[in-house]
């Protein structure tokens, strides 16, 4: 059986081999890990047979689209069918779409009982039954000159799909793409083969892929660096795309086969910010020597990424005031802890004029906002996010214009906050949102032609073209050299995430993206036996990062607005996790000295038993 394959090319790779001075070659091994949220999966469903409905409560992150595959697979008009999302503990991934028998097997048995019935995942059928991230092998080459600048790269991998493959190539296809990172290519030459083995089956996982493209380019710029003498942040500095090449075409298809644009960035202040914070020159200069001296094994490493955000292809958002003065706002995507209410209220009340806590946010229920995709991808403030913003823009509109009609004045006459509107110098003639909204929804009387009665908006919105966030990590760890014990001293992240809606929310999102992400890259490997047989399917085998592990972190910003949007956002939502299992590898093997012994670091995850053999 031919296994799927995709070949992503531009420029003359073997012309740029000829021309190079420096060729390497490794091969890097990514492997298995599973998203172990708080919360595993579970699906309640109930059928009224009175009513001819059905509800079904699913911890998905995907509402809408279950609940058109329920009723086209039931035979139900999808008006008697709703899913709602409700407060999910962590989805990473796994819970998108419809991947599961039991989302179909709940609601066919409630019906064929005519009786309510609930089922929820344990830990160890999450270990077995839940879709995992994914392994891949790669035989990579990069070529340079001996400026250290890049001429081109090939990688061929493969790409473990599992027994079968539920959401086609989008894993590969981000390594792939994301393999190219912030850096000018004039040659890339890639092709994946998924194939298909006897393990439990493969989706996204928060990074969906882009780890694996993001480790085999930074770890081939760390070789290439020693082998030309320069330092490994100088190596990457050189090869950043300009700031004045935005928006920079790769010249290759993503995978919405959609060409790859960069949207905007500002590579260098990114660098320097994470380097100062960290303090790189003095760490390498001046304590790395001293501590060395006094037998302690310390290592510092700094890495880049590019990540694809905000994909399409549309969300949308309904904003409506209501007679009681407070704010509806619905949306058709779940959350699972991004902060949406929080962050979508924001948007509406910046135009509206009322405070957030007088803003409610429904997300997640197919009854209450018909229409959306999901929530996955770095993609709710970006998406739904500008959706929100667009119809909160429509409602402020016709507040305005209400407004003016009761008052007889100019639009430009009016001033729209804290929850009413005022005419400007007159502050005593006002009206509040909500006998404005009873003015907008008359009981007598026609309705003016061209007009609607309320004081409400559904809009949508969906990206010509993805953002593109951007970031550094930074970290200082100290091995003990008696016991392997690891322990991270500093870290720290910069990040470009367009604007920042709300900083403590992004700074949420980034700490748990890194906590995974420490996971990822020294604790978390699924082991399987020769058979396929999972061998550490528990918590008491399969090591999980805990709050004493994950470090204190640092997080500082760099803005460059996305063009593709009014919002000018970007998506955060996986930029903690995606670098950390290069930055493990360049940090380890400075601590332990390796490259002075002809060691590499080419695989991840790592872990305390692996460590150990390294640093005998």
């Amino acid at each position: 059986m031919s296994q799927p394959t995709s070949t992503r090319k531009k420029g003359d790779y073997e012309a740029a081999r000829q021309a190079a001075a420096l060729v390497l070659r490794r091969r890097f091994r990514y492997d298995r890990g599973c998203s172990a949220p708080i919360e595993t999966r579970g699906v309640v469903a109930d059928w009224d047979a009175k009513a001819e409905r059905l509800t079904v409560w699913d911890t998905t992150q995907a509402p809408v689209v279950v609940r058109n595959g329920l009723a086209a697979m039931l035979r139900l008009s999808e008006r008697q069918v709703r899913v709602v999302a409700p407060f999910i503990g962590g989805g990473f991934g796994p819970k998108i779409m419809m991947f599961y028998p039991e989302e179909v097997l709940l609601p066919w048995l409630a019906i064929r009982l005519e009786r309510p019935v609930k089922w929820i995942e344990d830990r160890a059928e999450h270990f077995l039954a839940t879709t995992q991230e994914r392994s891949q092998i790669h035989d990579a080459e990069i070529v340079l000159d001996r400026d250290g600048r890049i001429l081109g790269i090939k990688d061929e991998f493969l790409h473990d799909s599992g027994a079968y493959n539920p959401y086609g190539l989008t894993v590969p296809l981000n390594s792939q793409c994301t393999l190219l990172g912030p850096y000018v290519v004039p040659a890339y030459d890639s092709r994946f083969t998924a194939i298909f083995t006897t393990l439990p089956i493969v989706s996204p996982y928060r990074g969906a892929g882009r780890q694996h493209g993001v480790f085999v380019i930074e770890r081939l710029l760390d070789i290439a660096a020693r082998e030309l003498g320069l330092d490994r942040a100088e190596i990457r500095r050189r090869n950043f795309i300009a700031p004045d090449a935005f928006p920079y075409d790769n010249h290759i298809i993503y995978q919405d086969f959609a060409p790859l644009h960069y949207d905007s960035g500002d590579y260098g202040p990114v660098l320097d910010k994470a380097l100062d914070a960290i303090g790189y020159r003095a760490f390498i200069a001046e304590e790395q020597p001293r501590l060395r001296a006094e037998g302690r094994r310390v290592g510092i490493g700094v890495v880049f990424y590019v990540e694809g955000t905000g994909i399409g292809p549309y969300e949308g958002a309904r904003v409506q005031v209501q007679g009681s003065g407070r704010v509806l706002l619905a949306t058709g995507i779940g959350t699972q802890g991004q902060g949406h209410f929080t962050s979508f209220a924001q948007i509406v009340a910046d135009q509206i004029g009322v405070a957030v806590s007088d803003i409610d946010v429904v997300t997640g229920d197919t009854d209450q906002f018909y229409w959306g995709v999901g929530t996955f991808a770095s993609r709710g403030a970006v998406v739904a996010g500008n959706a929100t913003h667009a119809a909160a823009k429509q409602v402020r509109a016709k507040i305005l214009r209400t407004a003016a009609e009761h008052f007889e004045c100019s639009e430009a006459d009016l001033l729209l906050a804290d929850g009413q509107v005022a005419i400007i110098g007159v502050t005593e003639r006002n009206i509040a949102l909500g006998a404005l909204a009873a003015l907008a929804n008359p009981l007598r009387g026609a309705v003016q032609p061209g007009t609607e009665p309320g004081l409400e908006a559904t809009a949508y919105f969906g990206p010509a073209k993805g953002a593109t966030a951007a970031g550094a990590h930074a970290m200082i760890i100290d091995i003990d050299p008696a016991t392997m014990e690891l322990r991270i001293l500093k870290y720290v992240v910069v990040h470009d995430c367009g604007r920042v809606i709300n900083p403590l929310i992004v700074a949420g999102q980034i700490h748990g993206g890194v906590a995974q992400g420490v996971g990822n890259a020294f604790y978390e490997q699924l082991v399987f036996d020769e058979e396929g047989q999972l061998i550490n399917g528990t918590l008491a085998d399969y090591l999980l990062p805990t709050a004493v592990e994950v470090p204190r972190i640092e997080i500082l910003h760099h803005v460059t607005p996305s063009p593709y949007n009014e919002l000018g956002v970007k998506g955060v939502g996986e930029a903690g996790a995606i670098p950390v299992g290069a930055l493990f590898a360049q940090a380890i093997e400075d601590a332990l000295e390796l490259p002075t012994r002809g060691i590499d670091i080419l695989e991840i995850p790592l872990d305390p038993s692996h460590l150990w053999e390294l640093g005998r």
